[in-house]
């Protein structure tokens, strides 16, 4: 039975409307998981009933139908039992009077409240009495609808699935029997026609336990085929990293220590990296991607460093070149779409011709007419901003599988780096540099916004520069929050702060003002910089002291841990400003940010209260769309992944578990990350 028409009652109108759902077959109304339950399952007499969700067990009699003077259709009549009678009524539900059997006993549910002048059941659910009521006298599911379809036919029609379906098992029984699980029928009915609350949560442990299975094993097949990848050889070039690392004006860290040595060792395994290298805003992870360039660099391969944007691009250009050893800094080469032709041309030339050896690059680097002589390395910067076919192109210009080194400044909770990154190798950054001041935050409300920025003249007077971002780009973008433009606040400062340098910066301007700006900026030539959030990611100045981001609360934690992150990067202590759209109403997340500066902590509080999708937008959306797991359920996950390494191991065939096949299978597509 595959057709949603199979089912019992559905006919061709109503198979429409349940398309819209997405219910397209049996199965899909078997799994479509209720968003709630309403709870009629205590039948209780009618002289023991109070306000509120109430089921009674009673007779039905003196009904009548009128119409109200405005020309609602009332269905009036009583309920009886051996202890006394209450009145229920319907609202414009004519075809009661007729539905009504006076001499049956009927379970009603409904909400016991006080209507016109009385205390009635309003609108209540009505059943014959029987040994499996559906819609009356238990836990009654309720479910996402469309206009046409009511939540007592869905529940009928789930029944008929029930009734008239296999329900296949997914998992194998050592599992099930190890974890304590109930079978995956007995799980879906029950999250659908609970006996009990304790029935839903067994329901909800299996259900959750198999998603996050799901994602795990997909996860760990990923891992497992990239390993079988051959990759080059690339040596550890001990004399050559060393004395890179002695030439440095800074000490690395441990973590950095620890993460370039994981680098260069993966490197040297004949299999392809596949690593994660995540840290805090600030933390170092660009010295580490370097030393690994550099590494294939003295091997006579070349590296590819993959940014986000052109700005981005261009200071990691910038910044490597320039901790460089001279003879290696002359084959770093940058190529961007905002360059001029004869630059780009000049780019590719070197890059297929070998003369380049560390490249850095924008999407630009994908292009078809973009040959590398012989890619080792692929670095990719915010790797969650490029889309999977992105990365699969850049890799597939290398004449064997390169190895892979994703970095990523957003703090990933632990939780979504067993499941979503569970493929990776992770090494991660916690420590800051030596050379890093810490930032305060404060939250300023809108009234105070004049004041503050009086106070900071002193701060650009002793050489000091500012940022201000803003969440919109022109006035006219939304007229409730027009204030909020880097256009108004721009002309704003420019009357505030006579004498002082204010520039105004944003995405859609052409790549040549904006890297002027930038440019200008770097060389304190300005003062304040009005941005946008193009400079959310990776810009880095030194002397920049101060961060101020108006109408905060229309960012999200991660995004303002980021901007925060672009001040204090030098010897000056950073302060950084949130200022709410109005004077009324500061959103939790802005006081926590206030009294929290460890990125790891702050992603996982904005997991918990937003979800992934807060921390990593919508690119691995499909892998994260959990009906019944928590994200947040570590040990729930490790498990899981416990049960999924297990499985592997003991060699199981996904063709003996279709439906299984066909969810990971799904996902394997989605969450690949390589």
């Amino acid at each position: 039975m595959s057709s949603i028409q199979d089912i019992k009652g559905v006919g061709e109108t109503t198979a429409k409307l349940l398309v819209k759902l997405g219910l397209q077959s049996p199965i899909d109304l078997i799994e479509n998981i209720p968003r709630k339950y309403d709870d009629y399952s205590r039948v209780m007499s009618v002289r023991s009933i109070k306000p509120g969700p109430v089921t009674i067990q009673a007779r039905i009699h003196a009904i009548t139908s009128r119409y109200s003077k405005k020309g609602l259709h009332i269905t009036e009549a009583l309920a009886s039992d051996s202890t006394g009678s209450v009145k229920i009524m319907w609202f414009n539900q004519r075809y009661r009077a007729q539905s009504l059997n006076p001499d049956a006993e009927y379970f009603i549910s409904g909400d016991f409240a006080q209507s016109y002048r009385y205390l009635v059941i309003a609108n209540p659910s009505c059943e014959l009495v029987s040994a499996f009521p559906l819609h009356t006298a238990r836990l009654v599911p309720q479910y996402r609808l469309t206009k046409g379809l009511s939540a007592n036919q869905l529940r009928k029609f789930t029944k008929n699935a029930f009734d008239q379906t296999k329900v296949t098992e997914t998992l194998p029984q050592w599992i099930v029997d190890e974890k304590e699980l109930v079978d995956r029928r007995t799980a879906l009915f029950s999250m659908h026609f609970p006996e009990s609350l304790m029935a839903v949560d067994k329901a909800r442990k299996r259900l959750g336990f198999e998603e996050l299975f799901e994602m795990s094993l997909a996860s760990a097949l990923n891992k497992q085929d990239f390993a079988q990848e051959k990759a080059q050889h690339i040596p550890f070039s001990e004399s050559t990293v060393v004395e890179f690392v002695k030439s440095l004006s800074f000490e690395l860290t441990n973590d950095q220590r620890k993460s370039a040595w994981a680098v260069l060792q993966d490197m040297t395994s004949g299999s392809p990296m596949n690593r994660l290298l995540e840290g805090d805003v600030g933390s170092g992870k660009t010295v580490v991607a370097t030393i690994a360039m550099l590494n294939v660099a003295a091997d006579g391969k070349q590296s590819v460093l993959m940014a986000p944007t052109e700005l981005l691009a261009t200071q990691h250009a910038n910044t490597i070149e320039k901790i460089l050893p001279k003879g290696v800094a002359s084959q770093v080469v940058l190529l961007s779409a905002g360059m001029k032709k004869q630059q780009k041309d000049a780019a590719k030339l070197a890059i297929k011709k070998g003369d380049a050896r560390l490249i850095i690059g924008t999407h630009a680097l994908i292009q078809d007419k973009v040959e590398f002589n012989d890619l080792g390395l692929a670095v990719i910067d915010e790797q969650h901003r490029f889309g999977v076919e992105q990365r699969k192109k850049l890799q597939s210009k290398a004449k064997t599988m390169p190895h892979i080194l994703n970095m990523t400044a957003t703090p990933i909770p632990r939780s979504l780096t067993l499941t979503l990154y569970g493929e990776m190798d992770v090494s991660i950054i916690a420590e800051k540099p030596g050379n890093r001041t810490s930032t305060t935050t404060k939250i300023l409300l809108p009234e105070q916004r004049k004041t503050l920025y009086e106070s900071l003249k002193s701060v650009m007077d002793n050489g000091r520069q500012i940022f201000v971002v803003c969440p919109l780009i022109e006035e006219g973008e939304a007229k409730a929050a027009r204030s909020l433009s880097v256009e108004s606040i721009h002309k704003q400062l420019k009357s505030w702060l006579k004498g002082y340098e204010v520039a105004l910066l944003h995405g859609k301007m052409p790549a040549s003002d904006k890297q002027a700006i930038m440019n200008d900026f770097i060389k304190n030539k300005i003062n304040v910089l009005v941005s946008t959030t193009v400079i959310e990611v990776g810009v880095d100045i030194p002397n920049a002291s101060v961060m101020i981001v108006e109408g905060a609360d229309k960012f999200g934690l991660a995004q303002l841990h980021q901007l925060r992150g672009r001040v204090g990067r030098g010897v000056h202590a950073g302060s950084c400003y949130l200022i709410p759209t109005d004077n009324d109403s500061v959103p939790k997340r802005l006081r926590v940010l206030e009294s929290e500066n460890d990125g790891f902590k702050l992603a996982e509080y904005d997991l918990e209260l937003r979800g992934p999708g807060a921390i990593y937008g919508t690119m691995q959306h499909g892998a994260l769309d959990l009906r019944v797991a928590k994200i947040t359920d570590t040990k729930m996950i490790a498990e899981a992944r416990s049960a999924a390494l297990a499985y592997i191991k003991k060699g199981e065939n996904l063709l003996k578990y279709p439906q299984l096949k066909v969810h990971v299978d799904r996902l394997r597509t989605i969450t690949n990350l390589n």
